[in-house]
């Protein structure tokens, strides 16, 4: 969420680069593949395996997650939340 000038409250829109370069609409459960390039991993990590950073995210910094059918999902509210918990200040 974001205000304009006269504190009205919007959603700010997210989006996740496709495949071929261009831009779609960030869904609310992101696989392990869409939370990597949510969260830029490739741009900031040296990690080879970037499943190893979200694994380490998970053990190590309680990354919220849902499991369906077997397989980890990513609720897109959630993850805004772990991250603003999880910000610092630099004080």
């Amino acid at each position: 969420m974001a205000t304009d000038g006269d504190n009205h409250v919007f959603a700010i829109p997210s989006v996740l680069r496709d495949v071929n370069g261009g831009f779609a609409p960030c869904p609310e459960l992101l696989t392990e593949e869409e939370l990597i390039i949510f969260l830029r991993i490739p741009e900031i990590s040296k990690s080879q395996d970037y499943h190893n950073v979200i694994e380490n995210l998970k053990r190590i910094h309680d990354l919220p997650r849902i499991h369906i059918c077997g397989k980890p999902l990513y609720p897109l509210d959630e993850i805004r939340e772990w991250i603003r918990k999880n910000t610092t200040t630099g004080k």
